[in-house]
Order: structure tokens, then sequence, then C-alpha cells
């Protein structure tokens, strides 16, 4: 749950007017693009370590949306998957990543060339040019037509823990998946285990998680697919045990 958020205290979104980013959202970004020029400097002048290297650099995050970025091992992790399902495709699916701009940043970082479209509220994000897409979860079918049945890799991560967002996320997957086999993955909180479950068809895995700010709800990622060995494994059932 990288975002859990008042939609009544955010941007007001116009549909015949340009997006436009707020003072305090152009404060951020440029702060974001002032940080990642010291990077570049830093590491043109041979002062950044390889370790460094692999860390991305995001913008700050917004506690008045509750934002939460992902810990890199967790960032890291589950972009290999990623890229593990995309890779053992004959063709090369497009990826879809549902309010998860971390995962998003990561996937970029590791496999630049790699197709991701990041949906997503935060209009910050709209540095990301053409892969950024806006996406309101209240909303959860209004997206370009041409997005229609288009990613059979889908990665979601709901901005609130509730029936209710979960209910609205599963529209948007099944709006966005392609026909036959496809690919999903959902980071949320294990309260939605029986949800994720009878919505998606999904089980957990035995990867937990984690956030940089160390949070008190406890995460799991589902999946539709049996990961074999990677992720920890599908979790076994109560009912298989």
């Amino acid at each position: 749950m990288e975002e859990m958020r008042d939609h009544n205290t955010g941007a007001d979104v116009c549909d015949d007017e340009a997006p436009a980013l707020s003072a305090h959202a152009l404060e951020a970004l440029k702060e974001f693009l002032s940080e990642q020029n010291r990077s570049s400097t830093a590491s043109n002048n041979g002062t950044t370590s390889a370790e460094d290297d692999k860390e991305v650099k995001l913008v700050t995050e917004n506690w008045n949306l509750s934002q939460f970025w992902y810990d890199r091992e967790t960032a890291e992790t589950v972009a290999r998957e990623v890229h593990a399902l995309f890779t053992s495709m004959d063709s090369k699916p497009s990826v879809a990543c549902i309010a998860c701009p971390t995962l998003y940043a990561y996937l970029k970082k590791m496999h630049r060339d790699l197709p991701v479209q990041l949906l997503e509220y935060d209009k910050r994000f709209e540095q990301y040019g053409s892969e950024f897409t806006f996406y309101d979860y209240n909303e959860p079918l209004e997206l370009p037509s041409s997005m229609k049945h288009s990613f059979r890799i889908i990665i979601a991560d709901p901005p609130y823990l509730s029936q209710e967002c979960l209910e609205k996320v599963s529209e948007t997957v099944g709006f966005l998946k392609q026909p036959g086999e496809s690919y999903l993955l959902l980071l949320t909180g294990a309260v939605q285990h029986e949800r994720a479950a009878q919505l998606l068809g999904l089980r957990p895995c035995g990867f937990r998680p984690q956030h940089s700010s160390k949070l008190g709800n406890e995460f799991r990622l589902f999946t539709n697919y049996d990961p074999g060995l990677r992720l920890g494994g599908w979790e076994q059932e109560e009912q298989e045990q």
C-alpha cells in the first residue's frame, strides 16, 4: 500500500483542463530533480559508490497523502520477479503498475527497456512522461481505451485496506488484463487475504513486502500463478495442511 489518501483533500481534476501540478507538487518535483542532478554530478566526479548507484532516488513521501515507499529489498525483489515473467514469454508483454511508483522506478532502473505503464494519482509522477497515466481508484474504468486488455503483467498496490478499494482496483485489473493467460501480483495488507482470493483468485507468497517507513500493518504479496521457488513460493493454505 504505497499510498493511503483522502481524495477529498487531493487536487481537483477536470477532464477539459490540461493536467497541472500544484505549488506543493512543483516544489517537490524541483527538489527531486535537484537531487538527481547532485547525484549525477557526484557520479561524474567519481564519488558515487557501487552501493549508492543501486539506490533509486524517489520524490519525497507526501505524508499529507499518507505515502509510504517500499524499501529497496522489496522493490528489487518484485522487479526481478516481473522481469523473470517478462523474459519467460515468447512475446514482449506490456507491464502495468497500479499505484506503486516505487516499483515502477526500480523496474526502469534495473531494466530500462521494459515497457511499463504507471497508473498513479499523485501528479508529481508526470515526470515519467508518456509512461504515466493519472488514476483515481474511485473511477476504476476512467482510463484510455487504448489500455483496455493490453497488459499481461499487472502489479497492483491498492491505496486503502478496504473491501471497497480492492473491489474497485479489481475492476481496473479486469479492464487492463489481456484475455487468456495473464500474471497478477498484488501487494496489500494481510487482512485482504480472503478478499484477494474471492475477487481475483490470488494466493499469498512467502515473501513479506516491507516499507522504508516501518508500518504496523503486516503486508503480503499475492499472485494468481505459482511462482515456484521464487518469492518464497505459494504458502500452503490451511485446508491443504
